[in-house]
């Protein structure tokens, strides 16, 4: 892993549903800011200009698939929401099994106390891990009304280290289109 470049460290996984047939949509509509998510809760939403640039490498791809972008209230086919994903992970490592297992190593005769055993009192470490994503969802607008539920038919995330490096962006959507061949009106 310390080998790999910023680049070979990105992961884009996208995923969409079988059934979905991406040509019988035509227009796409798309949120107007990007949702913020902080382990797992919604802290708001945002529009910076990693989120505007973000929002438009969406609209440019879909555009250059055939997709007409229009306004919400103008009855899309497609909705499409932007979100930014931070957790924090954190921990305790207990280091007492550790140095509990020294005597393993090093006698205690060797310094010439017999029948003594090695102490160490309890060792904690404490660890915190941050991490973020970017996402997408594409939601069918166009067949919700027939059964009441709006269905998710493909999204995306984008992860590793230079993500929300703005100098990125376009690169980044781009390729998460580029492994999505099915997306686009004929």
């Amino acid at each position: 892993m310390k080998q790999l470049t910023e680049e070979e460290s990105r992961i884009y996984i996208t995923n969409y549903d079988k059934n979905a047939d991406f040509s019988s949509y035509t227009t796409f509509s798309i949120s107007d800011s990007v949702a913020v998510i902080e382990n797992n809760r919604l802290s708001g939403y945002a529009l910076t200009s990693w989120d505007a640039a973000f929002r438009s490498a969406f609209i440019q791809n879909m555009q250059s698939r055939g997709f007409v972008l229009v306004n919400r209230n103008e009855n899309p086919d497609l909705g499409i929401n932007l979100s930014r994903v931070y957790n924090t992970y954190t921990g305790v490592i207990d280091y007492s099994n550790y140095w509990g297992y020294y005597y393993d190593y090093w006698d205690p005769y060797y310094w010439g106390y017999p029948g003594y055993n090695y102490y160490f009192p309890p060792m904690y470490g404490f660890y915190e891990i941050n991490e973020g994503a970017a996402s997408a969802d594409m939601l069918d607008l166009k067949n919700s009304s027939s059964n009441n539920q709006i269905n998710g038919i493909w999204n995306a995330l984008l992860r590793g280290t230079g993500v929300f490096d703005s100098g990125l962006i376009s690169e980044q959507v781009q390729a998460v289109f580029d492994q999505s061949q099915y997306l686009k009106r004929n």
